[in-house]
């Protein structure tokens, strides 16, 4: 039994720690942030399940962060005020041109990070683009200016 509550503990833990990092980051991992990744669901293990080596033990963790894991997901889909608290909510990082500093602030996002992944979706300037929208999965969504959108995607409003 004390597999089955360090397990759910460690679940916990596991869960607050992504939510306190940020989507961002978790979106964009360097091979540094790769292998810290690995480390730490090595020591997440061992403190888990400390010396148990048994087959017993392996299917009591396994199956404590299944269930833990069908519980978040089920709790996600049938109670929709938990999902902003469980996944987040999208960010409106520009509006009609303007960078929202106060939302790439909070996000821990610079105007140049966000300038990069403007250019990798083919946007030259910030100012051509109506909305920015940090997304829930740490990607930038980029709405473009209908001045700035070519005419042929146009026609058929």
């Amino acid at each position: 039994m004390d597999v089955a509550i360090r397990s759910f503990v460690a679940f916990l833990f596991v869960f607050a720690i992504t939510r306190v990092v940020g989507r961002r980051e978790l979106s964009t991992l360097e091979p540094f942030d790769v292998i810290m990744l690995v480390v730490i669901g090595d020591l997440v293990q061992q403190g888990v399940t400390q010396s148990d080596n048994s087959v017993t033990g392996i299917v009591i963790v396994l199956s404590v962060v299944t269930l833990m894991t069908a519980l978040f997901a089920y709790l996600n889909f049938r109670f929709p005020g938990l999902r902003p608290w469980m996944e987040g909510r999208p960010v409106v990082l520009i509006d009609n041109g303007s960078v929202i500093t106060g939302n790439l602030r909070r996000e821990r996002l610079t105007v140049g990070e966000v300038e990069a992944e403007a250019r990798q979706q083919q946007i030259a300037s910030l100012s051509q683009v109506r909305w920015a929208v940090l997304e829930r999965n740490g990607r930038i969504s980029f709405i473009p200016d209908e001045e700035d959108v070519p005419s042929i995607f146009l026609e058929d409003r």
